[in-house]
């Protein structure tokens, strides 16, 4: 598999889990009935903040992805924050999903969503300067 393939497989994987996230928002203003905003209704409202972590996390993250495998990193490279990142953006949907407390998921997803966005930003910057 060369960079770019490893890197379109994640953004096909989080194209889908994206899809996944807005559909839950639906089903629960749905079964909310809930038509515009949260209604301050805190199944909606979790629903809405999980779906609007992953877009303030997952395009950042997707770009550097795809930046290193334009300036050819190696595959495993790309695997492995791809692949990280992804189970960590599942544990934190879970995890807030399910309460708006503290959870494993929501404290595990964060912290790996963390430590992925940093290493794929110092990658990128070592990548592009050497």
């Amino acid at each position: 598999m060369t960079a770019f393939a490893a890197a379109t497989l994640y953004f096909g994987l989080f194209g889908f889990l994206m899809l996944a996230l807005k559909i839950n928002v639906g089903r629960v203003r749905a079964k909310e009935k809930v038509m515009f905003g949260d209604g301050a209704n805190e199944a909606m409202q979790r629903a809405i903040r999980v779906q609007g972590n992953a877009v303030e996390d997952v395009p950042i993250v997707l770009i550097g992805i795809g930046g290193l495998a334009a300036l050819a990193a190696p595959v495993v490279l790309i695997h492995a924050l791809g692949g990280s990142f992804l189970v960590a953006r599942i544990l934190h949907a879970i995890g807030l999903g399910g309460t708006s407390g503290s959870s494993f998921g929501r404290m595990v997803g964060t912290l790996v969503t963390l430590i992925v966005k940093l290493v794929t930003a110092g990658a990128c910057v070592w990548f592009a300067l050497t």
